[in-house]
């Protein structure tokens, strides 16, 4: 039970050493949005994570920009991407996307910003327990967490695939809608025309006749 109790002060305290923003925003026609965290920390790991859910061929412009407007990453039409990066410097870094190149699509980006400290947590040590189980339960837990934030990406990417797979079926469902309309409309117009031209055919059969 005390282990237990410790595991998860343990993790409580992991969690406060890590800021996050997880948002999804919907870039407009020739709109640039930008973004900001503010690194307290020199050294801090960085972590950025975004991608396309819908809209246009599911790309964006995207560039981060740290203090001094120092250009870090960029990168043009890109689907997605998920990078980690040390702040070298303290102060505000801009994270923006860009969506000039489009001029009648909207698109919905997912992205997450998380500011890590490369501070690790220390185990409390209890009596009789000798400092190499510490560091072996230690050790376990920071594998358990990177293994949980791998299955984060992963989440994340499955459900990207299933955001554009489900969006790739609704346009081909409007592209099937609009040619069944259209072909509808020519097979009535192709009946009428038909039925015209044997009125016309018969009409002037008869005034030969006549």
């Amino acid at each position: 039970m005390q282990i237990l109790l410790v595991v998860l002060g343990l993790v409580a305290y992991l969690a406060s050493l890590i800021s996050a923003t997880a948002l999804t925003y919907k870039l407009t026609p020739n709109e640039k949005a930008c973004f900001f965290t503010f690194v307290e920390q020199k050294g801090a790991k960085v972590a950025f994570y975004f991608a396309v859910q819908a809209g246009g061929s599911f790309d964006v412009d995207y560039s981060v920009v740290g203090p001094n407007d120092k250009v870090i990453m960029d990168g043009t039409k890109e689907r997605q991407g998920d990078f980690v990066f040390s702040a070298n410097e303290l102060g505000e870094y801009r994270f923006c996307f860009d969506n000039e190149m489009s001029t009648f699509a909207d698109k919905f980006v997912d992205f997450e910003i998380a500011v890590e400290n490369e501070q690790r947590a220390q185990l409390p040590s209890k009596q009789g327990t000798s400092p190499e189980q510490t560091t072996a339960l230690e050790e376990s837990i920071f594998k358990l967490s990177g293994q949980l934030s791998t299955i984060n990406r992963n989440q994340k990417y499955f459900r990207t695939r299933e955001n554009r797979n489900f969006s790739t079926v609704r346009s081909t469902e409007r592209r099937i809608f609009n040619f069944s309309v259209v072909e509808s409309l020519m097979m009535v117009t192709m009946a009428g025309l038909q039925v015209f031209i044997v009125r016309f055919f018969f009409q002037g059969a008869r005034k030969g006749y006549v």
